[in-house]
């Protein structure tokens, strides 16, 4: 796939963040749009923008990336309302921060079940359909903590590592298999986004504090530029987008160190602490 007009992609966690900038990205591109998200305000949003831009509206659905009796029923009433699929974009996630041993185990699943069954359910749904499309491409998305494992984020990494194998396993298959079919892991670093507002914290800590913190000395890019890498690999079948300073230099220091990179990671993770507890 060497662009995007015309082409029918669908894309969930659309109702904010990069879910949303992709949305405006490809629909730019001329392609149709199908978004879903569980927050239906900031889904309206997405769609009138696209609308404004691309003089069509966008098809809209609530849809919890959970439910795999929803996704079926999704999968199918896209393919039949635009006769075909050709790209779909496993964006929903969420974030969450805190050390294991102060977490629940059902705080673990929510982060499970959304990040890496999310995309587990919806690539095995649509996975007919874009084999079917004669050209299709899978997105999933991964992290930067799908690389290296981060201190505090013991489930999310566990997700993201696990979409990443999964990722990487999949393409594997589509090309044994002969399938029309391209499949992009995706690895962001902390972008400008609402993720950490949203995200869940163990134990006592300030989720205000840990937001700002975020957005104020973490997030580096912004979520157009991570938009226009994710499109960008789409069109040139990169099986791999690392995107931003932060992922490729720790992605970098991975592969020199070893697992010394561990060290440089809890160095880090220490002065985050301090500072949040500071505040």
């Amino acid at each position: 796939m060497t662009k995007l007009n015309d082409k029918v992609v669908v894309i969930t966690g659309a109702g904010s963040g990069i879910g949303r900038a992709v949305a405006l990205r490809a629909c730019d591109e001329g392609a149709r749009l199908a978004l879903s998200d569980v927050n239906l305000d900031g889904l309206a949003v997405t769609a009138d923008l696209v609308e404004q831009r691309a003089g069509r509206a966008p098809r809209t659905d609530y849809l919890d990336v959970r439910d795999r009796a929803a996704m079926a029923d999704y999968a199918a009433s896209v393919a039949a309302e635009f006769g075909v699929v050709n790209v779909l974009i496993n964006n929903a996630g969420v974030g969450f921060y805190g050390f294991l041993a102060e977490m629940t185990y059902e705080q673990f699943e929510w982060v499970m079940d959304i990040d890496f069954w999310g995309v587990v359910n919806g690539t095995k749904e649509f996975l007919p359909y874009l084999i079917s499309s004669g050209e299709g491409h899978i997105v999933n998305l991964s992290s930067m903590d799908g690389l290296v494992g981060v201190a505090g984020q013991t489930q999310y990494c566990a997700a993201k590592f696990a979409v990443r194998g999964f990722t990487e396993a999949l393409r594997q298959e589509m090309i044994l298999e002969g399938h029309p079919v391209a499949v992009t892991a995706i690895h962001p670093g902390a972008i400008q986004t609402p993720i950490a507002r949203n995200a869940g914290l163990s134990g006592e800590r300030d989720k205000a504090a840990y937001a700002e913190f975020f957005e104020n000395h973490m997030a580096v890019t912004s979520v157009e530029k991570a938009a226009n890498q994710i499109v960008n690999g789409i069109v040139r079948n990169r099986a791999r987008v690392v995107i931003g300073a932060d992922a490729k230099a720790l992605d970098a220091l991975s592969r020199i160190a070893g697992s010394h990179y561990q060290r440089v990671v809890v160095a880090i993770t220490r002065r985050v602490n301090k500072k949040l507890a500071d505040a």
